[in-house]
């Protein structure tokens, strides 16, 4: 098993980076709050898990040993596989998440696109003793500040949610109810995160 990776950034997309060692380039899937928190640094370290399937090995990654614990919490859970577990993990920051699970908040979790209402309720039900009551850890802010919305930011957006699972059409209604919300200024991760969230 793969635990972590060191190495050269080389490419970074909000839905995924590629990282150089020793002149092998990995493919490693990310949420939208660890592609928030890489920046363009040039050397990375990501806490990794290899997803294995008959078809595909894929490699997912996390800047924070918190988001990695829950993911792998997310897909021990019978319906929640990791695509849907990274797309969890990008609506909602881990904070927010654990406060959800342990304020029995099954809504905030429906939200996210491919939770439906049964499912929701089983992530609720199964992790809610696994989660810190007690010691909720904080959420993350988004880093980076705002920058002037442009098209490449449109199109950036539009490109990561197509990615992530949405249709062109839908991406492009969302992004466009979200600038209409928003006014003129927000970071890319900011436009794909409410775009998530916009039904």
């Amino acid at each position: 098993m793969i635990d972590y990776l060191n190495g050269k950034l080389v490419f970074k997309d909000p839905t995924f980076v590629i990282i150089d060692i020793n002149g092998i380039g990995y493919h490693v899937k990310v949420s939208l709050n660890t592609y928030s928190q890489i920046k363009d640094e040039e050397q990375i370290k990501l806490l990794t898990h290899l997803h294995i399937k008959e078809d595909a090995h894929t490699l997912y990654g996390f800047k924070e040993e918190m988001e990695k614990r829950l993911f792998l919490l997310l897909i021990s859970i019978s319906g929640v596989g990791p695509n849907t577990g990274l797309m969890i993990l990008s609506s909602l920051s881990g904070g927010e998440l654990e406060a959800a699970i342990a304020q029995e908040d099954h809504k905030t979790i429906q939200r996210v696109k491919g939770v439906g209402a049964k499912t929701a309720q089983r992530i609720v039900l199964e992790l809610k003793d696994k989660i810190n009551k007690d010691n909720p850890t904080p959420s993350h802010p988004v880093s980076g500040g705002f920058i002037q919305q442009n098209q490449f930011i449109k199109e950036e957006a539009l490109q990561a949610l197509i990615t992530l699972g949405f249709t062109k059409a839908v991406a492009e209604k969302n992004i466009a109810a979200v600038l209409k919300k928003s006014g003129s200024e927000i970071s890319l991760e900011e436009l794909i995160k409410a775009s998530l969230r916009s039904t």
